[in-house]
């Protein structure tokens, strides 16, 4: 209000300012209006207190706008559900996803965790797995974290069913929680999981994600390590099984669907033609990945598996070529080998 009082003391008051032209009403002068009735410049002129009024607006909106800066250069987020419709949330929690701010993002949506909207649940379930994966989360947080995420998308899915969100963080989430459960639970997840991704796809087959996620599966069943398949059939009659060549139907798919989406998508195309033994192709999408702009943690953590090889001789991967993030301080000394190994980052 200082500003607005130091402003104040400039304008005309009492009883005996003049009184200048009145604004013009009717057509003309409605806003937005344009044409023959615009306003001219002696027009523009109103009476005193309506220009008050008015400067006094122009003073707090600056005012107003000074403020938002403060506030966001401190990184509070300020949102409650008496000021902010759903809506208006759903609005910031987009861009605050979109800039990668992870916990500016799970301060504003924790505000919404009683919520009975489904778009604000599996928003919730997002940022909070998101929050798990930082780096700087403990294993204790971490583990709290997985098990609210899960109960956000549990309860956004049960809200709505026709979300294909809600099945898709739903899916991701009983796949982290299977960590912490044991090999059992785990393949028993298994079929819940490719059943809501399946969902996901149906409910809507332009969503490059849940694609990428499907082929995850197919690709994980694929690899599976023998004395887990061992337990599987001792488990389960039909336990889950899939092959390279479906997985990377869903890897292609996906890329199809949104061109350059995700590095770990580019990641995967490659390495599953590498299983497929198409050094060629393989070599192109592991490339992509390495190039790819490292905007996320994920992303800086796929740039270095893109270049990890087996070992063979001089220094060179599975493609015929020298790593191209790898010094030679890091080649074995005496065969030049490639001291990195590649290795799956799923």
């Amino acid at each position: 209000m200082a500003l607005a009082a130091r402003l104040w003391r400039f304008l005309p008051s009492g009883r005996g300012a003049a009184v200048g032209p009145r604004l013009l009403t009717g057509a003309a002068g409605r806003r937005g209006t344009c044409g023959p009735g615009r306003l001219g410049g002696s027009e523009v002129l109103v009476s005193p207190g309506a220009f008050k009024r008015s400067l006094t607006f122009s003073a707090l909106s600056y005012l107003g706008f000074e403020i938002y800066q403060v506030i966001s250069r401190t990184a509070v987020v300020h949102a409650t559900a008496k000021v902010l419709g759903v809506e208006e949330v759903l609005e910031q929690a987009d861009y605050l996803y979109e800039s990668g701010e992870t916990e500016k993002l799970y301060q504003l949506l924790t505000q919404y965790k009683d919520s009975e909207d489904a778009e604000l649940l599996w928003r919730l379930a997002r940022v909070s797995r998101d929050v798990a994966q930082l780096s700087r989360t403990s294993e204790a947080e971490r583990k709290l974290l997985v098990y609210e995420a899960l109960e956000y998308a549990k309860r956004a899915l049960e809200k709505n069913g026709a979300s294909f969100a809600a099945h898709k963080w739903y899916a991701i989430c009983i796949s982290d929680v299977g960590d912490y459960e044991g090999i059992k639970a785990k393949i028993a997840n298994a079929y819940v999981i490719k059943e809501h991704f399946e969902k996901a796809i149906e409910l809507n087959p332009k969503d490059a994600t849940s694609i990428h996620l499907m082929g995850i599966w197919c690709y994980t069943f694929a690899e599976m390590p023998w004395y887990q398949r061992r337990v599987a059939r001792m488990l389960f009659a039909a336990p889950p099984s899939s092959t390279y060549e479906e997985a990377l139907s869903y890897f292609q798919r996906a890329e199809q669907v949104d061109p350059n989406f995700y590095s770990k998508n580019l990641l995967l195309l490659g390495k599953t033609y590498l299983k497929l033994h198409n050094r060629k192709l393989a070599a192109f999408w592991l490339g992509k990945a390495r190039d790819y702009p490292a905007r996320t943690e994920e992303d800086r953590q796929v740039r270095p598996a893109s270049c990890r090889s087996p070992r063979s001789p001089g220094g060179a991967g599975p493609l015929g070529q020298r790593c191209p993030c790898c010094p030679d301080a890091h080649r074995e000394p005496r065969s030049g080998r490639c001291a990195s190994l590649w290795q799956p980052v799923l």
